[in-house]
């Protein structure tokens, strides 16, 4: 806008400018807003009769303004705006009502700029910056006061260190060239020649030096150049001898080759020498650890030995004795954590007679039992034969670095070692594969920094990272490094920035971002620095909004969308300046809690957590638990002292201990993330905060290339049906839902859907029956990890109301019903319901290697049986699953709503999952969808298909003509009860996949209640609840499956017997027979049986 506007409102959303005119509570109340879907563009909102109707003002091609009013109405153009809006103050111009009372913007109160947190140089000054009276002046008016104003600094400063000649030029420039080019500045020409003119007279000797200089470095740069050959032809013409390019571009120029001849020069030393940057012999060293086992009665004291390299457990009765027994990487099927004894592990092996062998083990600490499992995780990943990862490890890192520089060593930070959830001294040299930081407030270049990190992980690893972006806002700063053999796996790398300090302009606070693909995932990163102060919650509140609303990162095309379901996985780090919310008189108390280690009482007193369970910002998203000191306000040099006072001007200021640095994080439903460590330092106290880091476990998807035939293969499909919204809105327009997913061939729309006003002031919007998405690919193995996003539009402005995110695993085996939280630019704004069918092609899923670990949810019973034999009591009495898999972690933390539930399907509904050959035969449910109120039964998890027997009941339905025999029987209050049972007592149940609920470890274990394979359809079975508001505090004790004998021999699961079947049996490598002896492993060595 050229002018101040009271009715203009800048980016405000949609919600924010409902909720402006509704306090106007007046036809006729009117403001503009920009518009969320078109750049460029504006939208008119007015208010009549409680409801606001929203034109679109759109620009033509001459750049002049009209509004899409009424059909039959002429268009009128307009130059600007307020012509626009002074027109539109007459009826009859086609709006519901003419304009009438202009709805005034919100002042918003900016913070008081910190006098240690300057940025680290401010651009020149604008001459027209010092106040609205230099808008009155004459240009020649303000060219003199700039003239002036120069030169007086020129007097306050030293020029002795100066030439005379440099000094003459310097006031010169200021004494006349200066205002000419204010003026030309003044007239929209960006060219500056007085201030070129200085430069070149200034630098004229540098110039020289250069072309000079320039030459001599081409050649030693050729000369390093790998991708060139001895020979290569005659010298080419120098490139860099033009004097006439700017100094400015000549200086980038000569310090991009000096760059280069360096990195090159390392690579070709390097390389002479052998030297990958890896180690030439071991990058994790043996581990051994101290263990127990319990036999008859009696413990035992073992020692399990760890060789990552070599790829063998090796079990020894003593620390130095005998290796004669070990288990080979291929041969380790499953690691099973106790969850009632938490350093309790149970190793699953198979013996040289393919049966399965159970080890149980007790370590000295929960710690020691999950460095063990990442040593046996990275040895499976580091010989599995699968050409790309399916999981990979991620260090996140946050550190307000006070403006000073790192110590000498920060190790500690890298390997997470301090306070809170920490890695065991085992893991020290595991290295991530990726490897995320964030720093504020951070003094040094992007490169000195860069490589500070990358010779600090050398150290550590002894490998040689790769730089995959960094990007830089003033201080704040964030670096990707990654592995060398990631480096093309990883692609569209996208960074951006966003400035959210005093009146959104200057970048002392704000945000940088970053995002790629890895393979088939995509992630993001947000490194934050927002308004300090513990009064200003609310300022930090907006400063959340408008990154998540301007970040400009991920795929463009997913413009509906903020960068809150852009990505995979998103993880948002920084100093992000929520206080602890306590009376400045409390902090001798405060100071005392922490001494004590006794947080929950501050904890629950956090604002970021307060602001979080009220939504209003980061929803939907997950923090590990925090078990680590405040990480501000310390005395430098020392983590014993808070410096909780600081005097100013103004009186003494307060900066009680609070939780300033966080990671947080936010993933799609049903994917694999585990954070394994969340904490800060002890050692690094340059700073007054101290660094934070996480490490997380997550789940990646390849590049998918199909086994099969595309012209022989079946083709699938997504149906999407009986899709019920509830919208908080007070808009009268029409909606639309919008499908997009990197799986379909194109963006998908439905047609106009039918409204209810609610009697809440809400609106229910019904889009019919039935939605079929066409996915590019209809291999299982790609589909099931997939993800469809949904978007609400209008259809007045095509602007989102709403957006939310389906997983397709959901529906692997059935049609499935699905409640999720719709959003828009982090706040909710209402929910979607509805039921997703999966078709799909001939396939079977691949084990992940996330699955390699699971969780014994229930050991209250005790094993019986002999060592050797798996056929106990194990299955009877045990739930084993992936919690992490299905989006619920192990320890949730302070996980809050998530945002999605998906329920059990009726049970006369067919298992319309992979494998339907003909379409034809899949039916889908008909007609709206039931209630979805607070009455309606809410969703059960379901056990990770991959080890369970549900994904093989749903195989032998389909190669037998008999049923499974697990399976829970469904309600009949909500679903119609099956025809089978009804109509031949005889008949065998309808095959129903057998459907688990993950039990947190909180919970008390509940005693196992048999399950009646042949049940009365009004049997109802117990079902945990679960909501928009997150899993219930109580849940029902879980059913036991029990297993009759069939009449018929079927595949057995190896979890409950002793043999294990061909088809689920891990591969030998390439060349070696199924047994437990290593070919390669010493002579007196014997197999485990």
């Amino acid at each position: 806008m050229p002018s101040y506007q009271p009715w203009y409102h800048g980016n405000i959303t949609r919600s924010t400018a409902e909720n402006l005119l509704s306090k106007a509570a007046r036809d006729g109340s009117f403001l503009i807003r920009a518009s969320e879907s078109i750049q460029g563009a504006y939208a008119l909102c007015v208010l009549y009769q409680n409801c606001v109707y929203t034109y679109r003002i759109l620009p033509n091609e001459d750049k002049k303004l009209s509004v899409q009013a009424s059909d039959g109405v002429p268009i009128r153009t307009f130059t600007m705006l307020p012509e626009l809006v002074e027109a539109y103050y007459s009826p009859n111009m086609g709006l519901i009502t003419h304009l009438q009372y202009p709805v005034q913007r919100e002042e918003e109160v900016d913070e008081d700029q910190e006098s240690n947190n300057s940025p680290p140089q401010l651009p020149p000054r604008n001459f027209t910056a010092d106040g609205k009276e230099c808008e009155t002046k004459t240009s020649e008016q303000a060219s003199k006061s700039l003239s002036d104003t120069y030169l007086t600094r020129l007097q306050h400063m030293d020029l002795s260190i100066l030439s005379e000649e440099h000094q003459t030029a310097i006031q010169e420039y200021f004494r006349t060239s200066i205002s000419s080019d204010a003026e030309r500045a003044h007239n929209g020409n960006p060219n500056l020649p007085g201030l070129k003119k200085l430069l070149m007279a200034v630098c004229k000797n540098l110039n020289s030096e250069i072309t000079r200089i320039l030459p001599c470095l081409e050649l030693l740069h050729r000369a390093i150049d790998q991708q060139l050959s001895p020979g290569i032809g005659p010298y080419p013409r120098q490139v860099f001898v033009d004097s006439g390019q700017s100094i400015s571009y000549r200086l980038e120029q000569l310090t991009q080759l000096l760059y280069s001849i360096e990195e090159k020069a390392k690579s070709s030393v390097f390389e002479s020498v052998g030297y990958d940057g890896r180690h030439r012999n071991s990058i994790i060293p043996v581990v051994i650890f101290e263990v127990k086992q319990e036999s008859l009665g009696i413990s035992t004291k073992m020692f399990l030995k760890v060789d990552v390299e070599s790829g063998k457990l090796y079990l020894k009765k003593s620390k130095d004795g005998p290796e004669e027994k070990y288990f080979v990487h291929n041969k380790i099927l499953q690691l099973v954590k106790s969850q009632k004894m938490h350093a309790k592990l149970t190793i699953m092996a198979e013996t040289e007679k393919e049966k399965i062998l159970k080890k149980e083990f007790v370590f000295d600490d929960t710690k020691k039992r999950e460095g063990f499992c990442q040593l046996l995780q990275q040895m499976k990943n580091k010989h599995s034969e699968k050409p790309e990862p399916d999981m990979i490890t991620v260090f996140v890192g946050t550190w307000n670095m006070g403006n000073a520089g790192p110590p000498q060593n920060i190790d500690s930070w890298f390997q997470c070692k301090g306070q809170g959830k920490t890695q065991d001294d085992t893991a020290d040299h595991i290295p991530h594969d990726l490897y995320v930081i964030g720093t504020q407030e951070d003094p040094l270049g992007e490169r000195e920094w860069a490589d500070t990190v990358k010779e600090v992980l050398r150290n550590i690893t002894n490998i040689s990272f790769k730089q995959v972006a960094i990007h830089t806002l003033w201080n704040i700063r964030i670096v990707v490094l990654a592995k060398p053999e990631h480096e093309n796996r990883i692609s569209h790398i996208f960074s951006d920035s966003v400035k959210t300090g005093i009146a959104n302009t200057l970048g002392n606070k704000g945000a940088v971002g970053v995002s790629f693909m890895f393979n088939g995932t995509s992630f993001g990163f947000v490194n934050s620095h927002l308004t300090s102060g513990s009064e200003k919650k609310l300022r930090r509140n907006q400063n959340y909004t408008n990154i998540l609303r301007f970040l400009n990162l991920g795929d463009k095309k997913l413009n509906p969308f903020d960068i809150t379901l852009r990505f995979t996985h998103l993880f948002w780090l920084g100093d992000l300046n929520y206080r602890v919310d306590f009376p400045s008189t409390e902090a001798e108390y405060i100071v005392a809690k922490i001494k004590q280690q006794q947080y929950q009482e501050l904890l629950n007193k956090d604002q970021l957590s307060m602001e979080r369970k009220d939504g209003k910002v980061f929803l939907h998203f997950d923090e590990e638990e925090i078990s680590f000191a405040p990480t501000y306000r310390f005395e430098r040099e020392t983590r014993e002292k808070y410096a909780y006072t600081k005097a100013k001007a103004t009186g003494t200021k307060y900066n009680l201990p609070s939780w300033c640095d966080r990671v947080l994080r936010k993933s799609y439903p049903l994917v694999h993330v585990v954070c394994q460590a969340y904490g800060c330092t002890n050692d690094i106290m340059t700073s007054d905060h101290s660094p934070v880091f996480a490490s997380f476990e997550v789940g990646v998807s390849s590049q998918f290339v199909s086994k099969h035939d595309p012209n022989s293969a079946s083709q699938g499909g997504i149906q999407i049906m009986n899709c019920v919204a509830i919208l908080s809105t007070k808009s009268k327009t029409k909606f639309f839902l919008e499908f997009h997913s990197s799986c379909l061939e194109k963006t998908m729309k439905t047609l106009e859907g039918e409204n209810a006003e609610q009697s809440n002031g809400s609106i229910k919007v019904w889009f019919g029956n039935q939605v079929e998405l066409t996915p590019i690919i209809s291999d299982p193995e790609y589909l099931l990890d997939q993800h469809i996003l949904i978007c609400v539009k209008s259809t007045d402005c095509d602007e989102s109301y709403g957006e939310a995110c389906i997983a397709l695993r959901a529906a692997q085996f059935c049609y499935r019903e699905f409640q999720v939280t719709l959003t828009h630019h982090g706040e909710k704004t209402g929910s979607l319901s509805g039921g997703i069918q999966l078709r799909t092609s001939e396939g079977k899923p691949t084990e992940k290697l996330y699955d390699f670990i699971k969780i014994e949810k229930d050991d209250s019973v005790p094993l019986k049986g002999k060592a050797g034999d798996s056929r106990s009591s194990f299955t009877q009495a045990h739930d084993i699953s992936n919690p992490n898999y299905m989006g619920v972690s192990f320890k949730s933390g302070n996980s809050i709503d998530k945002g999605w539930s998906y329920s059990i399907p009726p049970r006369n509904q067919p298992n319309a999952g992979q494998g339907g050959k003909d379409p034809k035969k899949a039916r889908s449910p008909t007609g709206k969808p039931g209630s979805t109120g607070e009455d309606e039964k809410a969703s059960e998890m379901f056990d990770n298909p991959l080890y369970g027997s549900m994904g093989k009941a749903h195989n032998r339905a389909k190669d037998q003509d008999h049923p499974p025999i697990d399976h829970l029987q469904v309600t009949e209050s909500h679903f119609a009860p099956s025809k089978a049972a009804d109509g031949d007592p005889d008949r065998p149940p309808v095959p129903v996949p057998r459907n688990r609920s993950y039990t947190c470890s909180e919970n008390k274990p509940q005693p196992p209640a048999p399950v009646n394979l042949t049940v009365a359809a009004h049997k109802k079975p117990v079902v945990p609840s679960r909501s928009e508001a997150g899993m219930a505090h109580s849940r029902p004790p879980l059913p036991a499956k029990s297993r009759p004998e069939p009449p018929i021999s079927k595949t057995r699961d190896y979890r409950d017997n002793s043999e294990l079947p061909s088809k689920h049996r891990l591969p030998a490598r390439p060349g070696q027979p199924h047994k437990d002896m290593h070919p390669d492993g010493p002579k007196t060595g014997r197999p485990l049986n």
